[in-house]
């Protein structure tokens, strides 16, 4: 008997200002998904990051948990820095990109369990910072350049248009890398050299050279 899919859609974080993270969160760039109030006072708005499949939901009387509270949440990123850069540019305050000084040492807020810096040899899944929104809710950004065997269940997928080409443009750059290191000859197979890329990058797997 196979298991039943189970798609985790939503995860609940506690605010104490519903329209201060609402545009905190819409500033990151996050696609606003429903802000819905009622008149019993119950309002959920729900958000979802750039690539991501699982939305974040925050409102008024849709948790007790204490607002600020939530941590470890992680967010996925290809490119650390470029994204620390451009999530502080949109005005988020992130800590300076780090990697474990010991086991487990990404989630403690103490200094001295992180090390300064990206990974010995960038290693995939060892690389991280923190994100803090208004409240001191902490995601985890951590950086995936390849995945473990077996960890990649999901399609090539683009939510807009400018995110499409985004990844195409990164595609053209890389692939510009690649036809210098073949002698500057043109490539033939530049469509398909293109879709390999895309589908590595989305999916963290090793991309072409």
């Amino acid at each position: 008997m196979s298991a039943p899919d189970l798609k985790l859609e939503v995860v609940v974080i506690p605010v104490a200002d519903v329209d201060r993270s609402k545009a905190f969160y819409v500033d990151l760039g996050w696609r606003l998904d429903a802000d819905f109030p009622f008149d019993n006072g119950f309002r959920v708005v729900q958000l979802t990051p750039p690539g991501s499949p699982c939305s974040v939901q925050f409102g008024t009387r849709i948790t007790s948990a204490e607002p600020g509270t939530a941590e470890g949440l992680y967010l996925i990123v290809s490119d650390m820095q470029s994204a620390c850069d451009e999530l502080r540019a949109r005005g988020a305050e992130v800590s300076d990109v780090f990697h474990p000084a010991g086991p487990g040492g990404q989630f403690s807020t103490d200094a001295s369990d992180h090390a300064p810096g990206p990974a010995d040899d960038n290693a995939s899944y060892s690389t991280f910072a923190h994100l803090r929104d208004p409240d001191g809710n902490r995601w985890l950004l951590q950086e995936v350049t390849t995945r473990l065997p077996g960890r990649v269940d999901t399609e090539t997928t683009y939510p807009s248009a400018p995110e499409l080409a985004q990844a195409l443009r990164r595609a053209a750059a890389a692939h510009g890398e690649h036809e210098a290191r073949d002698g500057g000859k043109y490539d033939d197979n530049w469509p398909d050299w293109y879709a390999e890329y895309m589908v590595a990058e989305q999916a963290g797997t090793e991309l072409p050279t």
